[in-house]
Parts: C-alpha cells; structure tokens; sequence
C-alpha cells in the first residue's frame, strides 16, 4: 500500500480505537451495574464480579466494533475535506475508489475479527457466564438468602431469615415447603444453614419444630428435631443438565441442533442465530462503504457536508434497525434468511455504484473542459 493510502489507513486506526474503547466502557458499565446487587446484597466477590462481566465483553463489540469503525470513517474523511487533503489527493489523480480503498482494508480486518468474536469467544464467553451464574444463584447461602426477606429457593419452597452471621450460619429460621399441596409442610428452627454437598444442596436445621398439615382430615403433627435436613437435590438442576441457549451455542451446534424438545422448539430460533452470526461481521464492511460512499460523492462543498455527514448515519441507522428486524423474522419464517444476506449485499452495491458513477463523472467533465 503506497503512501497516500497508508497514510490514510493510519488516519483512520486511531480514532476507531479510541471509539471503540470509549463506547464499550460506557455499555459495560451500564451493563454491569445490574450484577452490583450481587455484590452490595448477596456477597459475591468483587473478582467474581469483575470475570462474571468480562464475559460479556464480546456480544458487546460485535456490535460496537462495526459502529466505531463508522464514526472513525466519518470522522476522519471530514477532517481530512476540511483541511483540504481530499482535494489534493484528487487533484493529484487518485480516484474516490482508491481512497476509499484503506478504509475497506481496515473494515476487512475488523470484519475477520468480528468472526472470531462471533463464531467463538462470544459463544464461549455467554456460556461460561451461563455456568457462572448457576453456580452463583446455586450456592444459597451466599446468594440467594437476604435478612428479613421472605426467598423462593425453588418453586414451593419459601424461607425467611432474621440475620445471616459472617461464617453464613442462619437465625430466626422460617421455611414453607409447599411443594406437596395436600401436606404442607412449615419448619422453624433458631439457627441453620443452606450447604452443597456432593449430593446436592441441603438446608440444614437445628432446634426448631416441624409442622405438617394434612388437608384431607385437617390434622396438624408436630414434630420437635435438634437437627433436621432438607433435600432440595431433586428440585435443582445442575450446569451439566441445563438446557444451552441459543447464544451460548457454537456455530455447528445452531445449525444442527439436538433431538431433545427444547432443540426442537426453539430450532429456527436457532436458525436465525446461526445466520445472524455468519453477517454480523459484515456491517463492518457495509457501515465503511456507506461512510466513504456519502463524503467522496460529487464535489466537495465545505457549506454542505454536514447533510453528508447525516445522510451517512441515517443510512447506517436504516441498515443496522432492518439487519435486528430481519432476525426476528427469520426466527419464525426460516424460508426468510435471504433477507439477512440481501441486506449487506444491496448496500455494498450502490456503494460501489456511486464511488464508481464519481469517477466516472469527473472523468467526463475534465474531458469535456479540455475539448472546449
């Protein structure tokens, strides 16, 4: 690559770094402060909290990448017209093509980038943060008991506590076990804890009452324990046997989902994730062509570049909000997936079309200066 378009190249490497990094700080806090009530409430670590974050990173910059690399693109072609670089460069003959030619380079290389987010560290980050979460929503005593606060264990199972100690023993316990509605079931007991066990996790009572009611003939037994365990090992599920979301599948395993009732439910959901994987990457391609498309078209005019400035991000906008919508609706019409893929191709095209129409014209008009 010669020296006008390295130079170019390099113009444009900066601010899409500096984009990059700026918007997926901003999405990552705002998207990590819905995990700060595991901290402040239910007694995560802030290391834990930080990894539990990190995993999302990449579904973040599959979007934003190709986002910053616009405004980079848009940015830079208008600070170079404004100090008058574009004209010299085409004064000195090169084409809206050839300069549109570093851009696209660098749109290529985000492009192969974005596929590796989407085809595995996405996948592999959701999955992880899936896994993560279950095992931090699993470990009751940590987690998901608050003093003072009547906590859904499991469906049926409701607990209330009166303090929680800093070795995680539990005071002033209450438990309703309604999961068998002809013998609920109420147990109170001075002191306890929620533990895992290799077999499962277990509330573990001490000194209390056991309370149970038979709804047929209404009769109330009371049972006195200085310990008492109950098994919640049956209504837990484990990472192991939790049904994968389409977002935490790879590529392969989207495409060719298993048998099992839930792969069949949701198949062309799948369906539609796997596609959405395969052209995502590609707006980072098509955003460039539009940016570079919109600033080099026609003849340079200072007082109006700000309307080329937003018919790019109207563009953009049009293209990014018809790419979300087609998704959904190839998750229930499959047959529909030409859609997804006309919507990168048909841009690229008229992008192309108008740099090349550019050329064109201003090749005729020096030709008909030079006959008069």
């Amino acid at each position: 690559m010669g020296g006008v378009p390295r130079y170019i190249l390099w113009q444009l490497i900066g601010p899409t770094v500096f984009v990059t990094i700026t918007l997926t700080g901003v999405i990552w806090l705002s998207q990590s402060l819905r995990f700060l009530d595991l901290i402040i409430n239910k007694g995560l670590s802030a290391g834990d909290f930080l990894y539990l974050t990190l995993l999302l990173l990449p579904k973040i910059l599959v979007l934003l990448v190709p986002i910053s690399l616009f405004s980079a693109t848009v940015y830079t072609f208008h600070r170079l017209k404004t100090d008058s670089e574009i004209v010299v460069m085409r004064a000195a003959g090169l084409s809206p093509t050839a300069l549109a030619v570093p851009a696209v380079v660098v749109s290529v290389a985000v492009a192969i980038l974005c596929y590796l987010l989407t085809l595995y560290l996405q996948p592999l980050g959701f999955r992880t943060f899936k896994d993560l979460q279950f095992s931090v929503r699993s470990n009751y005593a940590s987690v998901l008991v608050q003093e003072g606060v009547f906590n859904t264990l499991v469906d049926g199972v409701t607990v209330f506590v009166r303090a929680r100690e800093a070795n995680g023993e539990l005071t002033g316990i209450f438990v309703h076990d309604a999961r068998d509605p002809d013998k609920p079931t109420t147990m109170m007991a001075e002191r306890g804890a929620l533990v895992q066990t290799d077999n499962g996790p277990r509330f573990v009572l001490v000194k209390g009452n056991r309370q149970e009611l038979d709804t047929k003939d209404t009769q109330v037994s009371f049972l006195f324990f200085d310990r008492y365990t109950l098994d919640l090992r049956q209504f837990s599920e484990t990472p192991a046997t939790r049904w994968r979301e389409p977002g935490e599948r790879y590529l392969h395993e989207l495409l060719e989902p298993g048998e099992s009732p839930d792969d069949i439910t949701n198949s062309d959901k799948m369906f539609a994730e796997a596609h959405q994987r395969l052209t995502a990457p590609l707006y980072a391609v098509v955003f460039v062509l539009i940016a570079v498309a919109s600033m080099l078209y026609g003849e340079y005019n200072r007082r109006r570049d700000w309307t080329r400035i937003l018919i790019a991000a109207v563009a953009a906008m049009i293209v990014q909000t018809l790419g979300l919508s087609f998704t959904s609706v190839v998750s229930n019409a499959p047959a529909m997936v030409s859609l997804m893929y006309a919507n990168i191709i048909i841009p690229v095209l008229v992008c192309a079309y108008v740099l090349a129409t550019t050329r064109r014209a201003r090749v005729s008009r020096s030709l008909d200066t030079g006959t008069t």
